[in-house]
């Protein structure tokens, strides 16, 4: 965070910082967003020409290498290069980033740049949700939840934010989840045992071993989950061998030192199957959901030695708001 002068009139000085992030959205959007949270904090933009005070103004300086001309929009900001209160909090940011335009080094354009302003670096930090919550107490958390409840998109937030190693189910790769969809009572078994060979198999390599680069491991599933569903699914004579074949495996494999479950509302979670438009997901049933989710409650009730945490989203979007997503944190970590 830097103290600057104001540039182009007369008037308070500015505090300005520069920000890396990561992000899936466009620039166009990634833009939009900007404006709308410069709204927010009360900025009115005025068609008149030269600089004045505001309260606030982001800008975008660089996208990776992209170089992008609009009448909105342009990337690299064309002013990069002529801003010391951009370009050294920049350079210490990261001194290898290269001007894709000028094909000039960051460090290169501060030591070149016209602008001989004086500028002051001052004690006030920006925070990310790693300052205010920590996994420092977990080695191994597991996301869990109905289908469409957002247990995938939480885990994988969570391992960008806290330096976490990511395990995701790998559903995709089942060639009988399809099939089950259509003819649940004869795909049931062979789909059941799939998922219980591979959960097994994906746990055991993936915990057992270390990451030294990781703090943690946070998987989108805990491998009880083939339990909860093998009981709705399979024949009682079908179960009674299932049962036996997990509890043999289930014996190796480490338990969760934090086990979270996503409740939603099944009104909530046919909206979340139908907007995410997996084709062989669209037939699933209201009753189907509510039978999962009770075997998922009753699981829960019967834990009294696991760290469980039960957490409400359905008026909730965490993927979407980010306000959402910190109080889903605050919950599970705070």
């Amino acid at each position: 965070m830097y103290q600057t002068p104001a540039l182009g009139f007369v008037g308070e000085d500015f505090y300005n910082c520069v920000v890396l992030l990561k992000s899936d959205l466009t620039p166009t959007k990634i833009l939009k967003k900007i404006l709308r949270i410069e709204k927010q904090l009360g900025r009115v933009r005025n068609k008149e020409t030269g600089y004045s005070s505001r309260t606030i103004d982001i800008d975008i300086l660089l996208v990776d290498d992209l170089e992008i001309e609009t009448e909105n929009l342009v990337i690299p900001h064309p002013e990069l290069p002529n801003r010391k209160f951009v370009l050294q909090p920049l350079a210490e940011l990261n001194n290898h980033i290269i001007h894709p335009k000028l094909q000039k080094n960051v460090v290169w354009l501060l030591a070149k740049t016209t602008d001989q302003s004086d500028i002051t670096k001052l004690s006030k930090w920006l925070k990310n949700p790693k300052n205010d919550y920590s996994l420092s107490a977990y080695k191994y958390i597991a996301i869990e939840g109905n289908i469409g409840a957002g247990k995938t998109s939480l885990a994988q937030q969570m391992s960008l934010d806290f330096n976490a190693k990511l395990i995701l189910e790998r559903f995709k790769e089942n060639p009988f989840l399809p099939k089950f969809y259509e003819e649940p009572q004869r795909y049931a078994f062979p789909l059941e045992m799939s998922f219980l060979a591979d959960r097994y198999q994906q746990l055991v390599e993936d915990i057992t071993q270390y990451d030294l680069f990781k703090d943690c491991v946070v998987a989108d599933y805990d491998v009880y989950k083939s339990m909860i569903f093998a009981k709705i699914t399979l024949t009682e004579e079908e179960f009674t061998l299932y049962r036996k074949l997990f509890n043999l495996m289930h014996k190796e494999l480490a338990k969760p030192d934090l086990y979270v479950y996503l409740y939603q509302t099944t009104e909530r979670l046919l909206e979340n199957i139908k907007k995410r438009g997996r084709k062989f997901e669209q037939s699933i049933e209201a009753a189907y959901l509510k039978k999962i989710n009770e075997g998922y409650l009753d699981f829960i009730k019967s834990q009294h030695t696991q760290n469980v945490k039960l957490i409400d989203v359905s008026d909730r979007d965490f993927v979407m708001h980010r306000k959402d997503y910190l109080s889903v944190l605050k919950e599970i970590i705070g």
